[in-house]
């Protein structure tokens, strides 16, 4: 599906947006913030909805500095210079130049979904961070894993699994009306299914604090979990 969003990207011009030709696609610009925007190069950096020392001791001041305003930033100024390249390799009719941009787009495309996507799954725990309320969501959790420590489990299990760098996620199938954990690779966002809840596994989201203990990380990431923002995409993933 990326590709194929890539792929029209290219052939009209058109900003990345990653908001075409499906549910899932729609949900995941809408759910990370994104808006369209006729040019291209415009995509800009997003203020977190907490300061960088809001989620200590969970996540250190220092880890969520360097990668919001290192990590993130490069991602975003990338797919900027690729977009704009790209608007420039079309001037020139030059087809070998757009599909060569094609890998850049979508890893700093994916980097700058997946990030913006990633602030708002955290919640400082003084703000309710780490706590889940009765809901919709519960009830599913309750329903497709057993309760919110198997999810927990199952979750990490998976994130421990991945091999390099990637993304663990928990999303919601549109076909099967349940919630599923995958993992995946690089920058690479989660597609068909709705992500509801996503855990960063390069090590730039983790090393500087917990070096090379990963359990550790997914341990605490736990704590400052935002589930109302879960809860409120639960909803809108499954009324598609």
């Amino acid at each position: 599906m990326i590709g194929s969003v890539l792929t029209r990207s290219l052939r009209t011009g058109s900003s990345l947006t990653l908001r075409r030709g499906t549910v899932a696609t729609h949900s995941l610009n809408r759910l990370s913030g994104w808006t369209r925007d006729s040019n291209r190069g415009n995509h800009t950096l997003p203020d977190l909805p907490y300061s960088y020392d809001a989620l200590e001791p969970a996540i250190s001041k220092e880890i969520m500095e360097l990668h919001h305003s290192k990590h993130h930033a490069a991602y975003v100024n990338g797919l900027n210079a690729a977009e704009e390249s790209i608007g420039n390799a079309l001037k020139a009719g030059d087809v070998k130049k757009q599909i060569e941009l094609q890998a850049a787009i979508k890893f700093n495309g994916g980097g700058h979904l997946n990030h913006s996507l990633f602030w708002k799954n955290l919640q400082p725990e003084k703000s309710g961070g780490g706590k889940m309320s009765d809901g919709s969501f519960s009830k599913a959790v309750q329903q497709d894993f057993g309760g919110l420590e198997q999810l927990k489990s199952s979750m990490n299990a998976s994130a421990m699994s991945i091999q390099g760098s990637g993304w663990a996620w928990l999303g919601y199938d549109t076909k099967m009306k349940k919630l599923v954990i995958i993992n995946t690779g690089n920058q690479d966002p989660l597609t068909p299914q709705i992500p509801i809840l996503g855990i960063d596994m390069w090590e730039h989201a983790f090393y500087l604090q917990h070096q090379n203990r990963k359990a550790d990380y997914l341990t605490n990431i736990w704590k400052v979990m935002n589930f109302a923002e879960a809860e409120k995409r639960f909803k809108e993933a499954s009324s598609c």
